[in-house]
């Protein structure tokens, strides 16, 4: 009778103590972080959030800026801030949240000294490039990625020419703005070629018309205005076709689609300017 007792009674403390451990890793599995930068100052959050960026530790960097805006949200430090994380974003890829950084800063900040810089950034964000200024020199084409990304990449780059032609960005906005709209005109032009070597001469030719309309003097206009000279010719349309040759003729007298057939595969005629 005694053993039975003491058997109940070390097997509830053992239950009990069981209890314990498991109550006491549950509070330190939810007992709440420790947040180190309470009460820092905006200077020193922003000298921290600078250092980390420095050192190429962007996500800690971009996090701090982010806890100085929310906390100092009115101060100059928080529209350097703003800018930063965009910038941070920009640099990590994630390029959602970057421009909803840059699109917020233009729009609380519309008159900050940097306002050219971040519409800069904006474009280059757009342009989907990581690799610095004129990385856009890859064999990659603009004309194979993102069209309406490539568009927006122009707006933003016109606006800042158009706002700070004195800026010390708006050279190469001005070559990046050139190499969008080539890269735009090629990609109509291919999409009509295709259009034409398969017989739709209606749809061949409003897209070569659209190229020619819309990017003016790329290279890609040459062979626009051959495939819009062609197809009319095909739809039976001579007054039309008659105007494209002239054209052709005009802007370039001595292109080989005067004299030859159109090309049977993609032709590249890319050039930054």
């Amino acid at each position: 009778m005694t053993v039975s007792v003491y058997r109940l009674w070390t097997q509830r403390l053992t239950r009990a103590g069981a209890a314990a451990v498991l109550l006491s890793l549950a509070a330190c599995a939810t007992a709440p972080t420790k947040d180190e930068t309470l009460g820092w100052s905006s200077a020193k959050l922003y000298a921290e959030a600078k250092d980390e960026m420095n050192s190429g530790n962007l996500d800690k960097g971009v996090k701090l800026y982010e806890k100085l805006e929310s906390r100092y949200p009115y101060g100059l430090l928080a529209q350097q801030a703003l800018m930063e994380i965009a910038y941070g974003y920009y640099k990590q890829g994630e390029r959602a949240q970057a421009l909803a950084a840059a699109d917020r800063f233009l729009k609380l900040y519309p008159n900050n000294p940097y306002t050219d810089y971040v519409l800069y950034l904006k474009g280059l964000i757009n342009f989907n490039t990581d690799q610095g200024w004129f990385s856009y020199l890859s064999d990659q084409k603009l004309y194979e990625r993102d069209q309406a990304a490539a568009k927006a990449a122009f707006e933003s780059f016109k606006a800042l020419v158009d706002r700070f032609p004195n800026s010390k960005y708006a050279g190469d906005a001005r070559q990046r703005m050139r190499y969008i709209v080539n890269a735009l005109a090629e990609y109509d032009t291919h999409v009509a070629l295709f259009y034409y070597r398969r017989g739709a001469y209606v749809a061949a030719a409003d897209r070569a018309q659209r190229a020619v309309s819309e990017y003016q003097d790329a290279p890609a206009d040459e062979l626009a205005l051959a495939i819009l000279m062609d197809s009319y010719g095909k739809l039976g349309m001579t007054q039309l076709r008659d105007d494209a040759e002239r054209v052709l003729r005009l802007n370039y007298p001595h292109s080989v689609y005067l004299t030859q057939a159109l090309p049977k595969r993609n032709v590249s005629f890319w050039k930054l300017w």
